[in-house]
């Protein structure tokens, strides 16, 4: 029997047809119900990224393939006030952000950057697993942004130099150093008679370079991969700031998600943020053997004297009044009397 060209044309077209009626199905199947964006200003390789994978792993896993979070570091989907911008607006459904820089929204969420108040980090994790963390949190919400449980760390910053170590305050007077453009650090160095200059983090190295300034302040996984340990000979342990990452999504994306699937995905995102912590303290030690090996002199100053400074230049005093009796009260109950 002799077929022809039409009539095998027709009969592709049916097959086709009639083997399309199932696809969309198979495909609703195969898709998360929800994919949602979660943005972040640090390098792929950051511990907050290697827990940020594995984290959306488990959500997907756990969620039966429903929730499918993509993580996108290193300021792919913009800078800090982009994103944030973004988080508000539903451009992007997750973001982490320092404290320091959600202040512009939330003026609470720099308490934690006041200077010399957290020793170390026992008294940190108190402060922010606690009351003072709680009372963030309320103050974020505020803002109509939802935030996870868990603060992730950032660490404790750092102060280099070319000059000369810093031993002290006295070693902070005419000190010309980079700051980030924030009130809290240039309000700091005032108080100390430092000279702080404002300088976009991306300028830093040159300014160091070139002597624009003699200084900067960073946490030491910072200083290594920026390579500051080139330009800069002293690095002295000041702690001076502690500073972590809020993790922060978009309200009306997170409400869309049924009650099941927020809570595994709270789980999961406040799990990883301990873990983070973990990492990030154990790559602090790492990172200061390697400075060491490039060359970086270091030097650990007591604190008191810088605190005693800032309490009679009224630096304590003038952002107790910024932030507020209830406020201020919930961070001294942790790190003892300031202002």
């Amino acid at each position: 029997m002799t077929i022809s060209r039409r009539t095998l044309l027709k009969a592709s077209a049916a097959a086709t047809a009639m083997g399309g009626i199932g696809m969309p199905f198979v495909a609703r199947a195969q898709q998360a119900e929800f994919v949602y964006k979660y943005a972040n200003n640090l390098p792929d390789t950051h511990p907050l990224n290697v827990r940020a994978r594995e984290m959306s792993a488990a959500i997907k896993t756990e969620t039966g393939g429903k929730v499918d979070l993509q993580v996108f570091p290193n300021n792919q989907l913009g800078s800090d006030t982009d994103m944030l911008s973004q988080i508000r607006s539903g451009g992007v459904e997750f973001f982490t952000l320092s404290g320091l820089i959600l202040a512009t929204l939330v003026p609470a969420a720099s308490i934690n950057g006041i200077g010399f108040a957290f020793p170390d980090y026992e008294t940190v994790w108190k402060a922010m697993d606690g009351e003072l963390g709680a009372y963030v949190r309320g103050e974020i919400t505020k803002a109509n942004l939802v935030v996870m449980d868990n603060i992730w760390d950032n660490g404790f910053r750092q102060t280099t130099s070319s000059t000369r170590p810093i031993n002290g305050p006295d070693d902070l007077k005419g000190f010309k150093i980079r700051v980030p453009v924030s009130p809290l650090w240039t309000s700091m160095y005032k108080a100390f008679d430092s000279a702080p200059a404002s300088i976009n983090f991306s300028e830093v190295y040159s300014a160091l370079q070139t002597k624009v300034v003699e200084g900067q302040e960073n946490p030491l996984a910072l200083i290594s991969t920026a390579k500051l340990y080139e330009v800069q000979k002293y690095c002295s342990m000041t702690n001076h700031m502690w500073d972590g990452f809020w993790f922060l999504a978009n309200r009306r994306a997170w409400e869309r998600l049924p009650a099941n699937l927020r809570e595994i995905v709270a789980k999961n995102i406040n799990a990883a943020a301990i873990k983070e912590r973990e990492d990030t303290a154990k790559l602090n030690g790492t990172v200061r053997d390697e400075l060491l090996a490039k060359g970086l002199i270091f030097n650990q100053p007591q604190v008191a004297p810088f605190r005693d400074k800032l309490r009679s230049s009224g630096f304590y005093a003038e952002w107790k009044g910024k932030y507020g009796d209830q406020a201020w009260s919930l961070l001294e109950k942790s790190v003892g009397k300031l202002a």
